[in-house]
């Protein structure tokens, strides 16, 4: 395969001249957020494009902004960043896990939030589960004008969004929930893990769940939301045992996708162990 060593570079001034400029050059353009992904292309049979529209100058889309009600995070952040911004907020903590403790050092300086939800084929992500656990929102700027999407629908709607619709931020409501997030890898913590889970629940004073999301990640093409575990669990006492036995019960909400050296089957059998161990954590932290 053919590797193009010198593509050409479009810096806009702002989102709308990106969103112009992927209009105008057609599909031979992409746009170019931390380029990791865009980096080990080669290794994935894939071709690096011809030309590229760099995002990283566009004022505003590095920012992350902790308010008491919401937080904005710029499409352009990278992962070190969003952890240190975090850091502290345990309603936040999924987010901050998935963001500082997965993947290396010199990724979480380069990867974007942005980047990471938007590369339709990466089935492992661990920001992606987080969002979903946190019902965050995508903020899209289109040709046709701009959109707040739930990030269920951003799932849904993301291979048809076309290359010239950008994310602009990401927005999480802070609703007083207790978060987290936990993640299998077959050999060593930097890994794509096998499988992931996020969690975010309110607890009442006496020990009952009253209100839970879940979202599993890594197990199919894309994450989603554990609907039954969420529905049976609410209304239950918090108990990491007793929560592991019902996640067992659920587990055929999910199809495993197999893969070299991982099976679907063992993705299925690694649920029950990431509820525990998520709720477990939480239950700890509850009390």
């Amino acid at each position: 395969m053919a590797i193009n060593n010198n593509p050409t570079f479009y810096s806009p001034a702002d989102l709308d001249q990106a969103v112009t400029m992927l209009q105008d050059l057609g599909d031979g353009a992409l746009p170019v957020a931390g380029a990791t992904w865009i980096m080990r292309a080669p290794t994935r049979g894939e071709k690096i494009a011809d030309i590229f529209v760099n995002l990283s100058t566009i004022p505003g889309m590095h920012d992350i902004d902790v308010g008491e009600e919401s937080v904005s995070i710029g499409a352009m952040a990278t992962q070190d960043a969003i952890a240190a911004a975090l850091a502290g907020h345990s309603d936040l903590a999924a987010l901050t896990v998935a963001t500082g403790y997965t993947a290396n050092p010199a990724i979480r300086r380069a990867a974007t939030i942005g980047g990471n939800i938007a590369t339709v084929d990466f089935a492992a992500s661990d920001i992606v589960p987080a969002l979903l656990a946190l019902e965050a929102k995508v903020e899209i700027i289109a040709p046709n004008g701009g959109n707040m999407l739930s990030m269920v629908d951003f799932l849904a709607k993301r291979r048809t969004l076309g290359r010239s619709s950008l994310i602009a931020r990401i927005v999480i409501p802070r609703q007083g929930r207790i978060s987290t997030h936990s993640r299998i890898t077959l050999r060593k913590a930097g890994d794509y893990p096998v499988a992931n889970l996020s969690t975010a629940i309110s607890v009442r004073e006496d020990g009952e769940i009253a209100a839970a999301c879940v979202a599993v990640g890594g197990v199919e093409p894309v994450a989603k939301r554990w609907t039954g575990l969420e529905n049976t669990i609410t209304g239950r006492k918090l108990d990491a045992g007793e929560i592991r036995d019902i996640a067992a019960d659920y587990a055929d909400e999910f199809s495993g996708r197999d893969a070299p050296g991982v099976p679907g089957w063992y993705r299925l059998r690694l649920l029950p162990v990431l509820a525990e161990k998520a709720f477990r954590f939480i239950q700890k932290n509850h009390a």
